[in-house]
């Protein structure tokens, strides 16, 4: 997939433009970070490029049909379910056989350095353990474009670095992935 993005401008209502005139060519299998100051349009720049928020300038070309998914700033998961039936769902959703799905979670997990959490509930994990979980779930549901809204920014010093090593081990997916 190829993401291009030509004079795009934004703003709410009357207010100030947040942006404009940004020209992207983003490509799969590359990462990219957008960077700013706090309420300088970050996240409504990746609500463009997802296709969720029009812009009120430019435009947005993609060479092919994919979707997006968004890995949010704050980790949300389904309090008692274990983190591999996380990973798991988006293979279930494709088809593939439940053997298949956890054997595949598993694999997703141990990419994160999740392995020996697989069993644990969401409700147990660490918010960087549950900003990985995440991370892997995104990646089992082979999205076109991977959109990553400021991860580490809840997080202290050494799980923002455990969280960056996984966004780091993202590069070279088949995926578009823009990091906020």
């Amino acid at each position: 997939m190829r993401l291009i993005a030509t004079g795009l401008g934004h703003r709410f209502g009357q207010q100030p433009y947040l942006f404009r005139g940004i020209d992207l060519d983003l490509g799969a299998g590359n990462t990219y970070a957008v960077t700013g100051a706090s309420g300088s349009g970050k996240t409504t720049l990746l609500s463009i490029l997802g296709g969720w928020v029009t812009p009120i300038e430019g435009e947005i070309t993609r060479s092919s049909a994919g979707h997006a998914v968004w890995v949010f700033q704050n980790p949300h998961g389904v309090y008692q379910r274990q983190a591999v039936d996380h990973v798991a769902l988006p293979f279930l959703a494709r088809g593939i056989s439940r053997s298949e799905a956890e054997n595949e979670a598993m694999r997703l997990l141990a990419s994160f350095g999740l392995e020996h959490r697989a069993t644990a509930k969401f409700s147990a994990l660490s918010g960087g353990e549950a900003q990985r979980l995440l991370l892997a779930r995104a990646l089992a549901a082979a999205p076109s474009l991977l959109l990553v809204d400021e991860p580490t920014a809840q997080l202290d010093s050494v799980t923002s670095a455990v969280v960056n090593d996984a966004l780091h081990a993202l590069a070279g997916h088949d995926s578009i992935v823009v990091i906020a």
